[in-house]
């Protein structure tokens, strides 16, 4: 039996067999990558160096902005690598670095989505408590403890992940190392250890899933109640993209993991992990720009003084 440790290297699953569509697949991620790297870098600039967008919501915007930026680069830069110089290969070190740093922003992203849909319910159902509850120490311990508990759970995946003897090879079947397919991988019932991980993850990114919903649902009982048209419409411009974030993220993200194994083939195995790890760091951006005028009138001007 070979542990992990046997392995100089991984072979991840390629998008195409043939020089054209290897050329193709370079192309569409980079354009993707791009938008998102464009998309997120001004979004990041714009919360940086405007004053008036120093309030918790875009402060928490940003942190989402640069894990977005951060998940995308993770994945979509060594598969675009590999599609052009026609190779598979992906360093021992550099697996378990990407499958780190891709939980990492995930576990990340939960919380922080979790945390903003805090921050809705504070600003509607509990304005006069605003300042305090959402003062900027405060803001600043939500969004630490996020990235912190997101890196010890990273930790605890990773460690584990690559401490499980594996002697099926050392083909992943995906386009980037996640923790799923390095556990198909093994041949061992300590996969067992990393599994019972995974419960305990799924259960608190469910926990996150409820509060979500519960926020919402006062959320929408108070916004309804607002006499003005005017009023709502405001209301209900703050809370939308959130929510279409959040639907974005949770919809992508349970497709990928909890799908009939029926529906499993490689080729829908890549579609969807392009849906849940590529598309949302690239539209996030737009989501939050469309309903946002005072984001977008900070954007302009941006664009126009470039």
């Amino acid at each position: 039996m070979l542990n992990s440790s046997s392995f100089n290297e991984f072979l991840l699953q390629a998008f195409a067999d043939t020089r054209e569509l290897q050329l193709l697949h370079f192309s569409l991620f980079l354009g993707i990558y791009l938008a998102a790297f464009l998309g997120n870098g001004l979004v990041i600039t714009a919360v940086a160096c405007n004053h008036h967008l120093h309030t918790p919501m875009y402060f928490f915007l940003l942190n989402l902005s640069i894990l977005d930026l951060g998940s995308i680069s993770t994945t979509v830069p060594k598969s675009m690598a590999n599609s052009l110089w026609d190779t598979r290969a992906i360093s021992y070190s550099g697996c378990a670095a990407q499958l780190f740093l891709f939980v990492f922003s995930l576990g990340a992203e939960c919380s922080l989505l979790t945390v903003m849909a805090y921050d809705r319910y504070v600003a509607i159902c509990r304005p006069l408590h605003y300042g305090t509850l959402m003062g900027s120490r405060a803001c600043v311990k939500m969004a630490a403890s996020a990235w912190a508990s997101s890196f010890v759970n990273a930790l605890l995946h990773t460690a584990n992940t690559f401490s499980i003897p594996l002697c099926q090879g050392n083909a992943v079947e995906q386009f980037f190392c996640e923790v799923p397919q390095i556990l198909k991988l093994s041949c061992s019932d300590t996969y067992l250890r990393e599994l019972g991980l995974i419960v305990v993850i799924a259960c608190l990114v469910f926990g996150c899933f409820i509060f979500i919903v519960l926020s919402y649902v006062q959320i929408f009982t108070v916004v309804l109640r607002i006499p003005s048209g005017q009023g709502r419409h405001k209301a209900f411009s703050m809370c939308l993209p959130h929510l279409a974030v959040v639907s974005l993220f949770v919809s992508t993200g349970t497709f990928a993991y909890l799908k009939p194994p029926s529906l499993s083939s490689p080729a829908l195995d890549l579609v969807v992990a392009v849906l849940y790890s590529v598309v949302p760091p690239a539209v996030n951006p737009l989501i939050y720009s469309m309903r946002n005028k005072e984001l977008k009138d900070v954007l302009r001007k941006m664009i126009q003084w470039e």
